[in-house]
């Protein structure tokens, strides 16, 4: 038995994970990294703080195996933008974050490019998006544009330390999700690039997401391990959940929350509220997805343990909110930083409405949870909208996916089943299996489907839905009221 290890880099730390090449889990090994608030809207991180992680992690889970895995696969949050020195690895500035809103000034001054750029990269314009980040650290944070500068997303800062420093370089989702790269012409975009002031020469080679990219050749690593298979994290979960034909559609319940369905090979026509973005690419061919991009979930409930301290740990929501009957009228509209699909509001700020004397700890953690479900609720109808296809199922993964009481009322408010799968680490899973791939440890995407199985299946109480209609309407009225634009 041979062993594939993923290494994902998510928000809030870093799991590296071995599988084996029959798709059964082994070792893993989770550490977590800092999260720095240093401005009202501003998120960092230490790259240094996030390769020591990596470091870290994938020395204990290789310690555990019983052999050299035949081949490292990369996932990783997207839209983070790390800066270096490729001469002495040096970072030049912390990582601006995916969620950081600090260019949503610069974003609206841009607007009359928003055509170009739809039409261009299949996002919008938006500072959740790396380009404008790129343009703030050329600007304020003192990067100057040099032979050696490396502007690179997560992955390709740690395919850079792997490879000792030999390969700068992404793969096509990551690329997919910097508003700097056209995803028809399948190369970096010299127009928004001088839009934005971006040097093409410190943008990273862009890739197949499966197949040999670099290999392992740092201290305290066996070298040349084939480093094989790279996706941003929810391109990742989609491969993972072996959504690999044209509608099927997950939603990775994590920091934030992202519904893609798996569009095909021809890339469709860019919706409002929605984005298009690349799913992978391999053997040269672009497999396409439609995105709803969930800003806030999992975070607003760190945000009860962190920010509220009504609970100490994050598995206590589910206890606290089912020593309610229901929310007690509270709306809670976590929109802490901005909102994401299908509102597209940078400006929008969190809102909780409906409190009375009678209000508890209880109906506040209700409140939250029953939030996640109302916004994957708007994006998939938007999603069935845009495309036509009407969902006959969601596949759901994450951690939130262990809260039963949130699982269920999201099959009520959606009306159809959603489908748990028996390793529920789906990042971890496609990372492996794009790298196991680009070795021949699999020979097909029909035989990666043999591996993946349900466990558990929430089907919807279809007398409820007039309940759960009216409570989504209740939570669009509130989020009216947060809205900055309309």
């Amino acid at each position: 038995m041979a062993f594939i290890v993923a290494i994902d880099a998510g928000t809030t730390g870093v799991r590296a994970r071995a599988i084996s090449t029959d798709g059964a889990p082994s070792v893993s090994s989770y550490q977590e990294f800092t999260q720095y608030f240093p401005q009202p809207g501003w998120v960092e991180h230490d790259p240094e703080e996030i390769w020591s992680a990596v470091l870290s992690t994938l020395r204990e889970v290789l310690g555990q195996l019983s052999e050299v895995p035949i081949a490292i696969g990369i996932t990783n949050q997207r839209e983070t933008l790390v800066a270096w020195d490729r001469a002495t690895d040096a970072v030049l500035a912390p990582a601006i974050v995916w969620q950081d809103r600090r260019t949503a000034d610069r974003c609206h001054e841009l607007i009359d490019h928003l055509s170009d750029i739809r039409r261009i990269t299949g996002l919008v314009l938006d500072p959740y998006f790396t380009g404008t980040k790129a343009e703030w650290l050329l600007r304020n944070a003192g990067v100057k544009p040099a032979a050696q500068l490396a502007l690179g997303t997560i992955d390709s800062w740690i395919l850079w330390r792997l490879s000792g420093g030999t390969t700068f370089a992404t793969d096509e989702s990551n690329a997919s999700r910097t508003m700097l790269y056209d995803i028809h012409k399948h190369a970096w975009s010299q127009e928004l690039c001088s839009l934005l002031s971006i040097p093409m020469n410190a943008l990273p080679e862009v890739r197949n997401s499966s197949g040999f990219f670099a290999a392992t050749n740092t201290e305290g690593i066996p070298h040349d391990i084939p480093i094989s298979g790279i996706a941003g994290d929810q391109q990742a979960a989609l491969f993972g959940q072996a959504c690999f034909t044209a509608g099927t559609a997950k939603n990775t319940y994590g920091t934030g929350s992202f519904v893609l369905m798996n569009a095909g090979t021809t890339c469709p026509a860019v919706v409002d509220g929605l984005l298009n973005t690349v799913a992978w690419r391999i053997n040269d061919i672009t497999t396409y997805a439609v995105e709803g991009s969930i800003f806030v979930t999992g975070a607003a409930v760190q945000w009860l343990r962190d920010g509220l301290h009504i609970i100490d740990d994050a598995k206590e929501i589910e206890e606290l909110a089912m020593s309610v009957t229901d929310a007690g009228g509270i709306v809670m509209v976590p929109a802490l930083t901005g909102l994401g699909s299908p509102w597209w509001d940078p400006y929008a700020r969190g809102g909780i409405f409906g409190i009375s004397r009678g209000t508890n700890r209880g109906h506040l953690a209700r409140a939250t949870l029953e939030s996640v479900a109302f916004q994957t609720r708007d994006v998939i109808e938007a999603m069935s909208h845009a495309t036509g296809i009407t969902l006959t199922e969601l596949r759901a993964d994450g951690g939130a996916t262990d809260n039963a009481f949130l699982m269920q009322f999201q099959a009520d408010q959606l009306q159809v089943p959603v489908v748990l799968p028996i390793d529920r680490e789906t990042t971890a899973c496609g990372a492996a299996y794009l790298a196991g791939l680009g070795v021949g440890a699999w020979s097909s995407l029909e035989e990666i489907t043999t591996h993946w199985a349900s466990n558990a299946t929430y089907l919807p109480h279809i007398e409820k839905s007039k309940e759960m209609n009216t409570a989504h309407a209740q939570w669009l009225n509130a989020v009216q009221r947060v809205r900055t634009t309309q």
